[in-house]
């Protein structure tokens, strides 16, 4: 296993367990911020950019399809720049209107938490089960 997967399987699983617990702890809140925000087509284009040089950079760094761990962390990469290629390219209302009314993220905010939730866990799991490869300090 790369240290690279080790690190990466770590860092994901825990932004998505701390995620899932703050959408846990303020589901609602948080579902009408987010719909707010998918009101403001300029915040979209930010976050568009900010998800594709993200998913770009995970995919250029992590680019692995073999082991479940590491395909797991490559498959959010290409995840993340493909959200941010859409952001990017999909006119602002339609983004809205997918989020709002064809995933329904307000009333399903649980259920999206429930999710990044185990996907937490397995990141977590797999990432902190392993120990990267030790460095020689010899030249």
């Amino acid at each position: 296993m790369s240290p690279r997967t080790i690190f990466l399987s770590r860092l994901f699983g825990l932004y998505c367990l701390i995620a899932a617990l703050c959408l846990f702890v303020r589901g609602p809140a948080i579902g009408r911020t987010v719909a707010s925000m998918l009101q403001d087509a300029p915040l979209i284009f930010f976050i568009g950019v900010v998800l594709l040089a993200t998913g770009l950079a995970i995919v250029l760094a992590h680019n692995i399809w073999t082991g479940a761990l590491a395909v797991v962390v490559t498959l959010i990469g290409w995840a993340t720049a493909l959200k941010g290629a859409m952001f990017l390219a999909i006119p602002p209302q339609a983004i809205a209107d997918f989020y709002l009314n064809e995933l329904h993220y307000e009333q399903l905010v649980y259920l999206f938490a429930a999710f990044s939730l185990v996907v937490g866990l397995y990141l977590c799991y797999g990432g902190f089960q392993r120990r990267p490869p030790a460095h020689s300090s010899a030249p």
